[in-house]
């Protein structure tokens, strides 16, 4: 079995919902959505998770969320701190907003010589993402991954989300076009400039898989985004722009592994009773136990 690693993007305060949501319970015995994801990674046979958290939040994490996980995998932390950036930058001084996914991922470059599935800590992906993406590494392949859900798996009942949605060819990934504000409507689903959407298109919910080899492409491209709009106080350097120009450039291919699973998370303090029915409904139909870890 190859080493894959889990890495957990944690650093985010949920600027919707409000509060930690990260650590909200929403399993029978509190389970996290996180202990769900570490769980599923461990059945499909990844052995590290790397948790991206800022500082203030370790000990509550730890309590919370990783002591149960002893002995089960291994687990690391990395932090998130928007004051580390490159040599000859300073951060905003009004700024509270982390830099984003693409500044996570590079705060967690010391941890990883494997590759790695980087995923947010508050979307539940299901059990069949993980093993898609761990038979992909399993079977040797050494290059960029995403998995992609049908976008009518993806909505809130309860407002407008924002969703990449993916353009293939053969397979891999071509364009990652983000589009805001999609619902359900009457007559389809349609984004917040009326444009009727299908119902199956692809979307990339963050769920990549990646190799050490994205490190020097992030550094560079954090620098080149810092230039450009470092002086904003909520700009963030997001991991499909950085996707998206390594396509656009022929730098990299990124293979899409599609699933029919049913993503779902609090993007909503409304969502969340949503969350705990059908995370009771995995468990009667046997997928998980009731009690995790």
């Amino acid at each position: 079995m190859k080493d894959i690693t889990l890495m957990v993007m944690a650093a985010g305060m949920g600027s919707r919902y409000g509060g930690l949501k990260q650590l909200d319970g929403v399993g029978p015995n509190d389970e996290t959505i996180i202990d769900y994801s570490v769980y599923d990674a461990i059945k499909a046979g990844f052995n590290k998770v790397v948790f991206i958290i800022r500082k203030e939040f370790e000990n509550e994490f730890k309590s919370q969320i990783t002591d149960k996980y002893e002995n089960q995998i291994e687990v690391q932390f990395a932090f998130q701190d928007i004051e580390n950036l490159p040599p000859g930058f300073l951060c905003p001084k009004n700024r509270k907003k982390p830099w984003g996914t693409g500044h996570a991922i590079l705060s967690a470059a010391e941890n990883i010589l494997e590759p790695f599935v980087a995923i947010n800590g508050d979307d539940f992906y299901g059990r069949e993402s993980f093993k898609l993406i761990s038979d992909f590494y399993q079977s040797g392949a050494d290059g960029f991954a995403m998995v992609s859900f049908q976008l009518k798996n993806t909505l809130s009942k309860f407002g407008g989300v924002s969703r990449g949605i993916c353009g293939l060819e053969n397979g891999k990934l071509k364009t990652i076009s983000e589009t805001h504000g999609i619902l359900e409507g009457k007559t389809g689903i349609i984004s917040e400039k009326s444009i009727k959407l299908k119902r199956k298109a692809s979307v990339s919910m963050n769920y990549w898989g990646f190799t050490p080899r994205l490190f020097p492409y992030l550094e560079a491209g954090f620098i080149d985004f810092l230039n450009s709009e470092g002086h904003e106080l909520n700009s963030e350097y997001l991991i499909p722009s950085v996707v998206n120009n390594l396509i656009k450039e022929n730098k990299e291919n990124v293979h899409v592994l599609s699933t029919n699973s049913t993503w779902f998370g609090v993007t909503y303090k409304e969502d969340k009773p949503l969350v705990i029915m059908k995370i009771q409904n995995l468990i009667k139909s046997g997928i998980y136990p009731e009690k995790l870890f």
